[in-house]
């Protein structure tokens, strides 16, 4: 079974999706790591975010294994830095690049061969279009922005929230406007509105959707 969990920043796709996925006993990928694995190997070994070519063979070239929250890069762990803000900005120009993108999907599939929930922005529309179930989810910005601060501050960092707002704003923004792999919901992707629900909810609602799903099959 494939389920393709699709959101923009802080709708709740990773959490949820990784339950979901425990109560199914499926493997959980997010694949959001995948490109913020890319974007901080690129800052560390100063590959500019505009260099295609560059960034394009480093997705290619890089193994990257992800379990539950934890990556890897190449036998690297890179966990305790893959959420660090010094290279936001870079991150929605790399993950738009078609090079990265061609390369980080064909991983991506590879991991869904035996069955996978899998987290993005893209999984139901353009890395599994044909999966067993999709669902988008969306949030209001100011939910998103609550959300994503909590993360942060989870980790013992301080973050500005007038900062934090345009970097969610911003991000939603390229995604759903680039012209590879937009962020849209697919044509049959099942939309969640998780405003006013706490993730419990909102795993609750897509289990019983695919309880639904196969016992009408």
């Amino acid at each position: 079974m494939i389920i393709a969990i699709d959101g923009g920043v802080a709708s709740g796709k990773s959490a949820v999706g990784r339950r979901v996925a425990e109560h199914l006993g499926l493997p959980f990928i997010d694949s959001g790591l995948m490109y913020r694995a890319i974007t901080r190997l690129a800052k560390e070994r100063g590959i500019d975010a505009h260099d295609a070519d560059a960034l394009s063979k480093l997705a290619a070239d890089t193994d990257i294994k992800i379990e539950a929250e934890r990556v890897w890069a190449d036998g690297t762990e890179l966990t305790p830095v893959i959420f660090d803000s010094d290279f936001a900005d870079a991150l929605p120009i790399v993950s738009a690049t078609p090079g990265v993108r061609d390369a980080l999907v064909e991983k991506q599939r590879r991991t869904g061969d035996q069955g996978v929930v899998m987290a993005g922005r893209d999984i139901g529309t353009v890395v599994f279009p044909g999966a067993d179930h999709k669902f988008f989810l969306t949030a209001s910005l100011g939910e998103k922005v609550r959300r994503r601060k909590a993360q942060y501050e989870r980790r013992g960092e301080q973050v500005d929230e007038e900062a934090m707002r345009r970097e969610v704003e911003l991000r939603d923004r390229v995604d759903s406007e680039r012209v590879i792999a937009p962020l849209k919901p697919a044509d049959d992707a099942v939309i969640i509105d998780t405003d006013d629900l706490s993730v419990d909810h909102v795993v609750a609602q897509i289990l019983v959707d695919i309880e639904d799903t196969v016992g009408g099959e």
